[in-house]
């Protein structure tokens, strides 16, 4: 296919923040969005040429999508696989990721089945069909993390289970249709964004994920490993590419285990927020990437440019209001760092809400640059302590 400008428009199911961050990298490629999300004046709305307001698995307006767009992509796994395939024959239009990635992805008891049968190292893994079962396992296990097999994320579907006599109300908790994961002793947690495109696969360097109650919070770009291990990363992400099918970027999430294995702990088929570091500290982000993969364009060179921290701002507060973040100064006048804002307009117990990075030139150290940047995070808030009168942002 030849590429020429203006671009084609792209059509992506769901407009969070991911949507806001493609569409920040699609316009200078001259390429247009159009989202799909159910929210009123969601967060891409900004920076999309257009939304379409309905839900994610709504056939009419996956439809009204289709007819308006080239080509469709997701930014969310609540997107409907069938409907997806169903519209793309419909309408004559591709969809990346292939929507049977998907389908394989969206339950977690499917994906870890899959990637095991593909030989891919994982965590040991079984289905729980009842509270017997689970008592069995925890018991075998010595302990398990229960998961729901679908729609968990941000440590929500999740729970550890530590005693037999936990099952009753994990279940209760999670609902019986889960999954038990015997709890791996990492190290550290590791990710590597990839991506497939029409003629090749590229990997960004190895991440480290730093996470707490199982909630993202600051990522460190190159991740604090051997050599032997972040090549041995790098090389278990490129056999999970090759066992995905459709063009696009995927986060590949990864265990570090204490005798140096690595282990694939889940993986999301689009831009992954352990990623967000790319947008300044990588030659091309992986919202870029993820545009010229789904596109069938060349891909952008995906080498690190200097070290990098991001942390993610979370909601501070201790019930839903409507969202002014104080102290924004404290990070504009910092000449490294890179504040990233969602246009959420409520903010929530925990809710993403953006996203700082800073960069270290000097590529000197790690600890160092990861202190600073969760200072800086930190002094942000959502809680006016002294009376400030918001000033819009």
């Amino acid at each position: 296919m030849t590429t020429t400008l203006p671009g084609p428009t792209l059509g992506v199911v769901g407009g969070g923040q991911l949507g806001r961050m493609l569409g920040e990298a699609a316009a200078p490629l001259g390429v247009d969005l159009v989202v799909l999300d159910p929210t009123p004046n969601c967060p891409a709305s900004p920076v999309a040429r257009e939304q379409i307001v309905g839900d994610f698995d709504d056939p009419e307006a996956v439809r009204e999508l289709a007819a308006v767009s080239d080509v469709l992509t997701f930014e969310i796994e609540l997107a409907d696989p069938d409907l997806l395939e169903t519209v793309a024959d419909e309408y004559d239009i591709p969809v990346n990721p292939d929507p049977e990635t998907l389908r394989t992805i969206q339950d977690k008891l499917v994906q870890k089945e899959a990637l095991a049968d593909a030989g891919i190292p994982v965590p040991e893994f079984i289905g729980i069909g009842g509270e017997k079962d689970l008592k069995m396992v925890v018991d075998e296990l010595d302990g398990v993390m229960l998961k729901a097999r679908q729609g968990g994320y941000d440590g929500r579907g999740n729970t550890p289970v530590h005693e037999p006599e936990e099952a009753a109300d994990a279940l209760e908790l999670l609902g019986v249709d889960t999954m038990a994961e015997s709890f791996v002793p990492f190290e550290r947690e590791l990710s590597v964004i990839g991506i497939k495109g029409a003629d090749e696969v590229a990997t960004y360097p190895v991440t480290e994920t730093i996470h707490e109650d199982e909630i993202l919070r600051a990522s460190v770009s190159p991740a604090r490993s051997d050599d032997a291990t972040l090549e041995r990363a790098q090389e278990v992400a490129t056999e999970v590419l090759e066992f995905l099918d459709g063009w696009g970027v995927y986060g590949i999430e990864l265990f570090e285990t204490e005798a140096g294995d690595i282990l694939v702990n889940e993986i999301a088929p689009r831009p992954h927020n352990s990623g967000h570091w790319t947008i300044e500290g990588a030659r091309t982000s992986q919202f870029e990437n993820h545009i010229r993969a789904v596109l069938g364009w060349p891909l952008g060179p995906t080498e690190l440019q200097e070290l990098t921290v991001s942390a993610n701002i979370l909601g501070d507060v201790e019930e839903a209001e409507e969202a002014t973040l104080y102290n924004v100064d404290s990070v504009l006048s910092e000449p490294n760092a890179h504040l990233h804002w969602y246009g959420k307009r409520q903010v929530r117990p925990l809710r993403k809400m953006g996203h700082l990075t800073v960069t270290d030139p000097a590529q000197s150290d790690h600890a160092a640059l990861l202190e600073h940047t969760e200072s800086l995070r930190d002094g942000l808030t959502f809680v006016d302590s002294d009376g400030h009168e918001a000033v819009d942002q």
